[in-house]
C-alpha cells in the first residue's frame, strides 16, 4: 500500500495541478510538491504503525487528520474526472466553431482551487460525522426457511467498532447501552472490533463485558484482530465473556428450535504482525466454511447463521447450505457514490443491506464504528443494526 501510495499520489497531484492556468512554474512546482506529501502522509503513518515503530495511542491521533487527506483525495479523484471530461467536450464544441472560452475556465486557478477547498470541507465534515456513535436500526429480514420457531427473533448486529483511542471506552460503553436498549434475544459481533495491541486497546473494549442477551454474545474475528496480535485478542475476548467462534459451530436452542450461529477466520490470514507472540509466525486461523458446515449438519441444525467479516465470499459460503450471513468489513462504502465504484468491486459488489446470494441471505453491515486511518462518512451513517428474522418472503 506505501509504495502504490508513492507511486500513485504524486501522479495524482500533478494530474490536479499540472493542467491549471495562470500559475507560475514555481507556484505549481510548490503546489504539486505539498499535494504530494500531505496525500502520502497516511500511508507512511500505516507503515508506522506495521513496524511498531510508533506508540500507537499517539499514531491513532495522527490518523484521523491522515483520513480526512485521504477523504479529500478521493472527493479531488471525482472532481478531475468531471473536470477533464468537461474540458473534453468544450474542447470538441470550440473545435466545432462554438463556445471557444469554456474549455480555458474549466482549466482556471479559481475552478480548481475552489474544488480543493469544497473537498477539504467535505471530506473534514465527513471526519465529524465518521466519529460520531452510532444510532440503532431496527430492519425486516425475511427468510422461507426461517422455522416458524425463530420467527420474530431480534438479532443485535454490533459489526467494526473498531476500539482504540479514538473509539475509546466511553464510545463503546454508548454502543453497549444502545444495544441493550433495543433488547434484542441475541448479539453478534462479525469483526473488527478493535485497533492496535491487546497493550495499547485493551481498556477501550472493556465495556463489551457488559452486553447480555438471552442467547447470549457471540463475535468471530475480522482481519484488525489479525493485524493486533489475533491469539492474545482472542484470549481477551474470552476473559471479557464473548463467545468467540472461528471455524467453529455453537447450536443455540430458540424456542425448540436448533439455531447453528457459526464464526469462521478472516481471509487475511497468513499476515505477519508485530503484535504476534513470534512477529515471523502468523497467527490465526483461514475461513473454513465446509467445516462449520459439517458441523451444523451433523448436529441437524434447523437454520444455520453465518459470522464472516468479509462478504465478498458469500457466493461460495450459500454453497455449503449457509441460511443467513452476517457480514461487515466494509463500513457501508463509507463515501455515497464512492461505494459502488470503489469498495463494491473489492467485495465481489457487496456493500451494505441485504442480497440474495443463490438461495442464503446476505447482510452486511455499515458498522457501528470506523477505523481511525480513514474516519470519513459521507451519506454513509453508523448503525446497530437490530434484524427482526421474519418467516417468508417480503411482500
Amino acid at each position: 500500500m506505501v509504495s502504490l501510495a508513492a507511486l500513485v499520489i504524486p501522479l495524482l497531484a500533478v494530474w490536479l495541478w499540472g493542467p491549471v492556468r495562470g500559475m507560475s512554474r514555481r507556484a505549481r512546482l510548490v503546489a504539486i510538491a505539498l499535494t504530494a506529501l500531505l496525500g502520502v502522509t497516511p500511508a507512511l503513518l500505516l507503515k508506522l504503525l506495521q513496524a511498531g515503530a510508533m506508540d500507537y495511542a499517539t499514531l491513532a491521533y495522527l490518523q484521523v487528520p491522515g483520513g480526512w487527506v485521504l477523504g479529500t483525495l478521493v472527493l479531488i479523484i471525482a472532481f478531475l474526472l468531471a473536470r477533464d471530461a468537461a474540458w473534453l467536450a468544450a474542447r470538441a464544441a470550440a473545435l466545432m466553431g462554438g463556445c471557444d472560452t469554456w474549455h480555458l475556465r474549466l482549466r482556471g486557478r479559481r475552478l480548481t482551487g475552489t474544488a480543493v477547498a469544497l473537498a477539504l470541507g467535505a471530506a473534514g465534515f465527513g471526519t465529524a460525522q465518521g466519529l460520531q456513535p452510532p444510532t440503532v436500526r431496527e430492519q425486516l429480514v425475511h427468510l422461507p426457511q426461517l422455522p416458524e420457531a425463530l420467527d420474530g427473533l431480534r438479532v443485535a448486529v454490533l459489526a467494526d467498532i473498531h476500539a482504540s483511542p479514538i473509539n475509546h471506552t466511553a464510545y463503546v460503553q454508548s454502543v453497549v447501552e444502545r444495544t441493550h436498549a433495543a433488547r434484542p434475544d441475541l448479539i453478534v459481533l462479525p469483526g473488527d472490533l478493535v485497533d492496535g495491541g491487546v497493550g495499547s486497546s485493551a481498556a477501550f473494549v472493556a465495556p463489551l463485558a457488559q452486553l447480555r442477551a438471552p442467547h447470549g454474545v457471540w463475535a468471530a474475528p475480522g482481519n484488525h484482530e489479525y493485524y493486533g496480535g489475533y491469539n492474545a485478542w482472542m484470549a481477551e475476548f474470552r476473559r471479557l465473556g464473548l463467545g468467540v467462534l472461528a471455524n467453529q459451530t455453537q447450536v443455540l436452542q430458540v424456542n425448540g428450535a436448533r439455531l447453528a450461529l457459526s464464526g469462521v477466520g478472516d481471509p487475511v490470514y497468513g499476515r505477519t504482525s508485530h503484535h504476534n507472540a513470534d512477529p515471523r509466525v502468523p497467527e490465526g486461523v483461514p475461513p473454513d466454511v465446509p467445516a462449520v458446515a459439517r458441523q451444523a449438519r451433523a448436529a441437524q441444525a434447523d437454520f444455520h447463521l453465518l459470522l464472516a467479516h468479509q462478504p465478498k465470499l458469500a457466493r461460495d459460503n450459500a454453497a455449503h447450505g449457509v441460511d443467513l450471513q452476517v457480514s461487515g468489513h466494509t463500513h457501508g462504502g463509507l463515501i455515497s457514490g464512492m461505494d459502488r465504484w470503489l469498495v463494491a468491486p473489492f467485495n465481489n459488489g457487496f456493500v451494505r443491506g441485504q442480497y440474495d446470494v443463490d438461495g442464503m441471505r446476505l447482510f452486511v453491515s455499515a458498522g457501528a464504528g470506523l477505523w481511525a486511518g480513514f474516519a470519513v462518512r459521507l451519506g454513509v451513517q453508523p448503525h446497530i443494526d437490530l434484524l427482526v428474522l421474519r418467516r417468508g418472503t417480503a411482500s
